[in-house]
């Protein structure tokens, strides 16, 4: 639980920096080639298998220790302590992680297997190169002959052309849905919570929270992990929803 917890969070900063690039005003050219490198970068591809089981190792242990739990203590306390001995989020963590587990699926079946799978337009890029600001987009009919992603230079033209498939459109479309907003803020709540009391904890688990260390792991567990972390995610489908 530990340590493919500590795995994932720092997939998290990872794919927090590469989604930024949804804020870019240039029609969605950074964040496709992004995906594109996320997807057909042979080191990011094979890291991305240890991901997939990373998220299902956690999920199976996360059940086999409530078992455990369950198991050892069948009849409950007559008296709950409520705050006194544990957090709350100590105490929902099954909760919280079983939110996550669920926005995890739908995520993942309406941008990763679509990008993978479905037939998306795309979106053809044409930047100038003595203005790289200048840029102007057009969309292509899906084309089972053409390549994820390609780039050319038109040096008589003076521009670079550019032809992603277009996962910034679904991205677009996808948070203009407001129960598909709501369920991703709710689930950003969710992993505020769950990673507060998990980052924290993963470290105590394999004995890194001695006094020394535990002020700096109570930090960036709270206000990187716990704040930062979330709420920039949470601001993507409220930029899209609003914009």
């Amino acid at each position: 639980m530990a340590l493919t917890g500590l795995f994932l969070c720092t997939f998290l900063i990872v794919h927090l920096i590469g989604n930024l690039q949804l804020f870019k005003d240039d029609s969605g050219q950074a964040f496709n080639a992004y995906a594109y490198f996320m997807t057909h970068f042979t080191p990011i591809k094979v890291v991305s298998y240890l991901l997939y089981s990373s998220i299902i190792i956690h999920a199976v242990y996360a059940l086999i220790i409530s078992a455990g739990n369950k198991k050892a203590r069948p009849i409950g306390y007559a008296v709950q302590a409520g705050n006194q001995n544990s957090p709350w989020t100590s105490r929902n963590m099954g909760i919280l992680g079983t939110i996550l587990l669920v926005f995890i699926v739908v995520h993942m079946g309406d941008f990763w297997w679509k990008y993978h799978n479905a037939e998306l337009p795309y979106a053809k890029y044409e930047i100038s190169l003595d203005n790289p600001n200048d840029i102007r987009v057009s969309e292509l009919a899906y084309d089972a002959n053409l390549l994820v992603h390609s780039e050319v230079t038109d040096l008589q033209a003076r521009k670079r052309i550019v032809i992603s498939k277009d996962l910034y459109k679904i991205v677009n479309n996808s948070f203009q849905t407001w129960w598909y907003v709501v369920l991703y803020l709710i689930s950003m709540a969710a992993l505020s919570f769950h990673l507060i009391h998990g980052f924290r904890s993963a470290f105590q688990t394999i004995g890194w929270d001695n006094s020394r260390f535990l002020p700096l792991v109570r930090f960036i567990g709270v206000w990187v992990f716990g704040v930062l972390v979330p709420l920039a995610f949470a601001a993507m489908p409220l930029y899209f929803f609003f914009k």
